[in-house]
């Protein structure tokens, strides 16, 4: 079985777990997802099948849009609701305070992922070693947040919701945290939906709950609509043959001549997606990234 599934993950379930349950479904081993979703979060998650699976790094460097519920004055160890609570803080604030300190946001920045993350130190996972009780500096990041806009205005629990665009590697947990911080009053994200990524919206995902064995092929898709913004070359089939034995593509055999080194290519043999690769300037010719259909 080969293919993409986009999944709406429920709550409290991680995306390990949701993978597994692809599995056992599917009955096959090679299943991936694009980007881990926290268990408390829920939205889109994009799931690779059999030989598709070798998209998935590719999709990884995509913005992604979120919806978070942020409530101020609390403060977490994991920068959510679902951590130890630090601190309860008073809050005098209008939702005008709230507005202004949004807008501070937008833009090319540095962030400082939580505590409670997948991110490496030593060769070690953040979360193991705050788990075991160690807390580390933690070296900030480049990110960039292309938009952020409040939905719901200040409540009398002092929660708000807000619409974020991100670029890759941003931590909404780390934004809700900064927020509250910029505000003085501290905060936590209570809630976060994503409802955007590698290209998708929720709403052409199927909840995880309603997939079973019996209906999941219904849902599967062509794993190309995922890269379907990258450039396509067209080759013979000679071409494609010789791209799956793992030969490289000479430029003058290709009809397109304005490529961009480094750049990505879906390979295309009539009707069928090959794989992707790359174009390499200096030594003219298209290398291979990955084959996705193979067509010898």
């Amino acid at each position: 079985m080969q293919g993409l599934l986009l999944i709406n993950k429920p709550e409290n379930k991680t995306s390990y777990g949701a993978v597994g349950y692809v599995k056992r479904i599917t009955g096959e081993r090679r299943v991936g997802h694009t980007g881990t979703l926290d268990p408390m979060a829920t939205g889109v998650l994009p799931v690779f099948l059999g030989r598709a699976t070798a998209l998935s790094s590719y999709l990884l460097e995509a913005n992604k849009e979120y919806t978070a519920k942020i409530k101020l004055g609390t403060v977490t160890d994991t920068c959510d609701i679902t951590g130890k609570i630090l601190q309860n803080n008073r809050v005098s604030l209008t939702n005008e305070d709230v507005i202004n300190v949004l807008k501070k946001f937008i833009g090319k920045q540095k962030q400082i992922p939580p505590m409670y993350s997948a991110v490496k130190k030593d060769g070690i996972r953040m979360y193991t070693l705050a788990r075991e009780g160690k807390t580390v500096d933690i070296p900030p990041r480049d990110i960039e947040i292309f938009s952020i806009m409040q939905t719901s205005p200040l409540d009398s629990d002092n929660e708000f919701v807000i619409k974020t665009n991100v670029s890759k590697g941003t931590y909404i947990r780390s934004l809700c945290r900064d927020i509250g911080n910029m505000l003085g009053c501290g905060a936590t994200l209570t809630a976060l939906c994503r409802t955007y990524a590698s290209g998708f919206g929720i709403e052409n995902c199927i909840d995880l709950e309603k997939l079973n064995s019996e209906n999941v092929k219904e849902y599967i898709i062509s794993e190309e609509k995922a890269v379907e913004y990258l450039p396509e070359i067209f080759v013979t089939e000679k071409q494609a043959v010789r791209f799956c034995n793992g030969g490289q593509l000479a430029f003058d055999r290709l009809k397109d001549c304005n490529f961009k080194d480094g750049e990505l290519y879906r390979i295309k043999f009539e009707d069928t997606f090959v794989g992707l690769g790359t174009a390499d300037i200096k030594n003219s010719q298209m290398a291979i990234k990955c084959i996705v259909n193979d067509v010898r």
